[in-house]
């Protein structure tokens, strides 16, 4: 125990002793560093501030150097673009010498013009003068005033001009015809032959066969109630009279007349009579056309390969084949309008989908006009427009019949295959009242015209006739003259395909031998 005492003692003493000792150590070594670092930290900035100023007067001569050169270009540029300004100069003056030369020699030449100009004043006058005399002893010599003589001259130039224009139209005829005839008329033909058909029908009355005379009393009725239930109901006229076996249906309305047609026949079959049944038979009827009208518009769309079209304008489609026009069916009409319109569209390179379209919607509005106040084509125009119909269809529709511009090829085609469809042979039957006008109307505008002495529609009114007095009308004449009845023809008459103007100058010298 005394001896660890001994040894704690030591260590403390000892330990008094030596720390100062070794702070005293520390502390003088690192004076020694310090002292040392700042010696070679006052040589480093010394290094740096003698390298500094090296670098200074390196960049003052490297600058000096650089504005020197600048300067010898800035120089040497100045110098190139001082002769370049003096060489503009010099052309400029040059110009300005050169510009009051020319102004000197147009001065000179105006100064000469203005003296020719007054002397070719002063020459006019002088001619002036001259003509007036040799006018007035012009006139003196033939007698004739100035306006007369003018006049005189104008006559013989007509003449002369007439029969320039009579040649003229002779070559531009025979031009035009062997050039475009030739091509429509195998464009038309091709198209009829691969369309014509006999589309005319009944349009007034229908008959009804029965199985026995005995059957007509039934359909009369006790005091007649029965065939006034069928004529009120129908609003047809029910005629029975001395025929065999048969009951007449008359009426305008083709569509009654079916639907009439078609309740007694389901009566005679039935063979029970009566109001209550004949309305029940009428209404079956009714219903039975309505799906033959939706039948035949979907028949009519499948034909001509005619898409999108509205239900309300396929059943409008149907409801033409119970419409005629001149005993044409139209349903069958428009259908082959629309083939004819197709066929010439492709031979033409246009487009044949808007022809056929158009083509079977041309005379969509007779299905209506027996029911609405209008034309057909007003009406056709107001249902295409009421769905959304094509422009160019609606346009072609509206110009079928020339009532405003056809705007498109298409237009014009479907008023051609319309004109060939209802002009060809077998296609219509005419009214003898509206036949005789056209007839009378043609003779009329032929007489209109001087010098025709007779004049005489033949062929069924293709072709009219006009004899004409020769003393009156020259051969010259004669052409102009059947250029403008046809143009008159065009312009005042309707009539389907062409007529051919037929004009006859002819002298006749009659003597006897005696």
């Amino acid at each position: 125990m005394k001896i660890t005492l001994i040894i704690i003692a030591t260590f403390l003493i000892s330990a008094v002793i030596f720390i100062p000792i070794g702070v005293f150590i520390r502390k003088k070594i690192a004076e020694s560093k310090i002292q040392s670092a700042e010696k070679e930290a006052k040589r480093l900035i010394e290094n740096v501030k003698i390298e500094a100023e090296n670098l200074k007067k390196e960049e003052l001569i490297s600058a000096k150097e650089e504005v020197l050169q600048i300067r010898n270009d800035l120089d040497l540029e100045i110098k190139e673009r001082r002769g370049d300004i003096q060489a503009q100069e010099r052309r400029l003056i040059q110009k300005e010498e050169n510009l009051e030369k020319r102004i000197a020699v147009y001065d000179s030449k105006e100064k000469d013009l203005e003296r020719k100009m007054a002397d070719n004043e002063q020459k006019r006058q002088d001619l002036e003068k001259i003509y007036e005399k040799q006018m007035e002893e012009l006139q003196r010599i033939s007698g004739l005033t100035e306006e007369q003589a003018k006049q005189q001259l104008l006559n013989d130039l007509d003449k002369e001009i007439s029969q320039e224009k009579a040649q003229l139209i002779r070559d531009w005829d025979i031009k035009a015809k062997e050039e475009a005839v030739k091509n429509a008329r195998e464009i038309v033909s091709f198209a009829i032959q691969k369309c014509a058909a006999d589309h005319t029908s009944e349009t007034t009355v229908s008959v009804v066969s029965l199985p026995s005379d005995e059957m007509k009393g039934r359909i009369i009725g006790r005091e007649g109630r029965n065939i006034k239930a069928l004529e009120t109901l129908t609003g047809i006229d029910l005629i029975i009279d001395d025929t065999p076996e048969a009951v007449i249906i008359s009426g305008f309305d083709p569509l009654r007349r079916e639907v009439a047609r078609i309740a007694i026949e389901k009566l005679i079959d039935d063979g029970r009579i009566h109001p209550a049944k004949i309305e029940e038979m009428v209404e079956k009827a009714k219903e039975e056309v309505a799906t033959i009208i939706k039948e035949e518009g979907e028949r009519a769309v499948l034909e001509t390969g005619v898409n999108n079209l509205h239900p309300d304008i396929i059943k409008l489609i149907g409801k033409l084949k119970y419409r005629t026009s001149y005993g044409q069916n139209v349903l069958n009409h428009s259908i082959e309008v629309s083939n004819l319109a197709r066929i010439m569209a492709e031979e033409l390179g246009i487009n044949p989908k808007i022809a056929r379209r158009a083509g079977l919607l041309h005379d969509i509005g007779k299905a209506l006009d027996h029911d609405m106040e209008g034309t057909h084509i007003e009406l056709g125009v107001e249902v295409l427009r009421k769905y959304k119909e094509n422009e160019t269809v609606i346009n072609a529709v509206e110009a079928h019949h020339g009532d405003v511009e056809p705007l498109t090829l298409e237009a014009v085609l479907v008023q051609a295959a319309d004109a060939i469809s209802a002009s060809r042979p077998g296609a219509r039957r005419e009214t003898l009242e509206t036949y005789i006008k056209r007839l009378e109307k043609l003779e009329e505008i032929a007489d209109s015209f001087e010098g025709v002495e007779k004049s005489f529609a033949i062929q069924a009114g293709r072709e009219v006739r006009l004899i004409v007095k020769p003393e009156k009308v020259s051969d010259s004449d004669m052409v102009i003259m059947a250029r403008e009845v046809a143009k008159k023809v065009e312009n005042e008459m309707e009539y389907p395909g062409q007529i051919k103007v037929n004009v006859i100058r002819e002298s006749r010298v009659i003597d006897y031998a005696k």
